[in-house]
């Protein structure tokens, strides 16, 4: 069974980083260029909130005893195929896990515009996800399994 204070905790956080997000992004991706500052904040806060979101899902799945992700998208994936999360927002949060890859380890730099698009457009898909894991467990009594 789903640990629901932990992943209201884990929701919580996310949408804490996404209010971040909103206050450190600028109107366009070259006032992210210009701005080291707002751009690590941005790209940092975005990063956490990928990772909280991957979180939600490897727990769940843990709890729910579904089987194991292989990796972060997969996790997405899993979530979508048992009905936490539609396929758009898994899609969405899968592609997601890419651009946190790059900030968490560097990749040849992070692309301006990229996450000023994730900081801007990219909300929606998180918001999405918060929510719709929130209805699932929702619908959940303490005593499923």
């Amino acid at each position: 069974m789903v640990d629901r204070t932990l992943i209201a905790a884990k929701l919580a956080e996310l949408e804490d980083r996404i209010s971040r997000v909103r206050a450190n992004r600028t109107a366009t991706p070259e006032g992210l260029a210009e701005s080291r500052n707002a751009l690590d904040l941005v790209a940092f806060n975005l990063m956490l909130c990928v990772q909280a979101c991957a979180d939600v899902a490897a727990h769940m799945i843990a709890d729910e005893g579904w089987p194991a992700a292989a990796s972060l998208a997969e996790g997405f994936c899993r979530l979508s195929e048992h009905g936490v999360v539609s396929t758009k927002t898994s899609a969405a949060l899968g592609r997601a896990v890419g651009l946190r890859n790059v900030v968490a380890h560097g990749y040849a730099g992070v692309d301006t515009t990229r996450v000023h698009a994730a900081a801007t457009d990219g909300l929606t898909d998180l918001e999405s996800f918060a929510g719709e894991v929130a209805a699932w467990i929702a619908t959940r009594t303490p005593t499923d399994a």
